[in-house]
């Protein structure tokens, strides 16, 4: 789902709010959260995950077209983790897929 498709959906879904108040209210909530994120904080939606900001130290790296070495600088980069409620949902509507189906002919 993309940041469109969320605010079409959710203008759909809440008749009264247009869709220039529904694209201003995403961008809002999104904005808020890269804020948070931006100077160190957790956010928490519960029944959902919480999101929060992961250190990647420095380290020693190759080029890979000339192969020498290049050194990385350390990154902070955002990581999420689901919440049980959606990971129970996610998993009580995933497509069971048949292994025997795999779309081959089953011929060599």
């Amino acid at each position: 789902m993309t940041r469109s498709d969320l605010v079409a959906q959710l203008a759909e879904r809440f008749g009264q709010l247009t869709h220039r108040d529904t694209e201003f209210a995403v961008k809002t909530i999104l904005d808020a959260m890269s804020d948070a994120l931006a100077r160190g904080h957790r956010i928490e939606i519960r029944g959902f995950g919480s999101f929060s900001i992961n250190r990647r130290p420095p380290r020693v790296g190759r080029n890979p077209r000339s192969g020498e070495q290049v050194i990385i600088p350390e990154k902070l980069v955002p990581h999420f983790k689901p919440g049980k409620a959606l990971r129970e949902s996610v998993d009580a509507h995933v497509p069971v897929i048949d292994p025997d189906s795999d779309g081959s002919s089953g011929a060599p």
